[in-house]
């Protein structure tokens, strides 16, 4: 069995072929251009991979509605010249294999409960921080979807106290987009958050934010497990600052060992590490291709 994978992100794509068991077995990236360049890419990337299904894990907003006439595209999405984008018809033509579809938070959480950091358990929330914010959740082993999708980095957030940064999102300013990506980092310093010491103020502000943003999550979703990913989450230091605001926030209120004592393993890296992404790609392929087979033995 053969599945295709693609991490479809507004800075690069990543394609690859993996199996059923998670192991990805080949793969290749390039920036994000414009979408004919981009797609054209892709196709020429799967052209000789005997692909038994895709999966795709895309950056935002996406349509998600099987009964949609958009179904398949990248919507309102700030990157230039994508909006609009019917991404899985264009791939449909070349390749007539099951597609799964998702945005590419859901699907790295979907990663990380097959094959990663939050297995064996069935509701948990994976935050990406990087170019972007975005936050995928599952619950009862299912993806949320509904009206849309989750676009929890888009949430209004409590400022910190020695913040006046104004936020750089296209549509809401100071969201956590806005106040906590990357280019936000860079944006309120004058400098990309790789050349920051550890002890620069920005590292409380960026901790804060997300410690916001997870204490809501945990709130409002009750996950068992949060896993954070993306660029920002590579500086490691920041993961013992966030758990530690995060423990003031419920201030004993959600009293449960994962958000007291076990903080540590409540809170945690993608057991994926940077294939959470396309491993959850690959489970979106392999989730497609049994859904094929099942509709196809009735």
């Amino acid at each position: 069995m053969r599945i295709g994978a693609i991490e479809a992100g507004g800075t690069k794509f990543v394609c690859g072929v993996g199996n059923e068991r998670g192991s990805v077995e080949d793969w290749c990236s390039f920036p994000t251009e414009h979408p004919e360049t981009t797609l054209a890419k892709v196709c020429d990337y799967f052209r000789d991979k005997g692909v038994d299904a895709i999966g795709i894990g895309s950056f935002g907003p996406i349509d998600l509605q099987p009964d949609s006439p958009t179904y398949g595209y990248i919507t309102t999405t700030p990157k230039p010249d994508w909006s609009n984008c019917n991404v899985v018809g264009a791939l449909k033509r070349e390749f007539p294999v099951p597609f799964g579809w998702d945005t590419d938070v859901n699907a790295a959480a979907l990663g990380e409960m097959t094959w990663g950091a939050a297995q064996g358990l069935d509701n948990c929330a994976y935050y990406t921080i990087g170019t972007g914010v975005g936050i995928g959740l599952i619950a009862g082993g299912k993806r949320v979807h509904g009206l849309l999708h989750p676009e929890g980095g888009h949430m209004r957030t409590r400022r910190h106290p020695k913040d006046r940064f104004a936020g750089i999102c296209k549509y809401h300013g100071d969201c956590l987009e806005g106040l906590a990506a990357g280019p936000a980092i860079e944006a309120r310093w004058q400098s990309p958050g790789s050349e920051l010491p550890i002890d620069h103020l920005a590292w409380e502000i960026e901790s804060f934010y997300i410690a916001e943003s997870i204490t809501t999550t945990i709130l409002l979703h009750s996950p068992q497990k949060v896993i954070l990913g993306g660029g920002v989450m590579q500086q490691d230091h920041l993961f013992p600052i966030i758990r530690k605001q995060v423990v003031q926030n419920l201030n004993g209120y959600v009293n449960m060992p994962e958000t007291v004592r076990d903080i540590d393993r409540y809170i945690v890296p993608p057991g994926l590490g940077q294939r959470a992404g396309l491993c959850g790609a690959l489970a979106l392929g392999l989730e497609a291709l049994e859904q094929a087979a099942a509709a196809s033995s009735f």
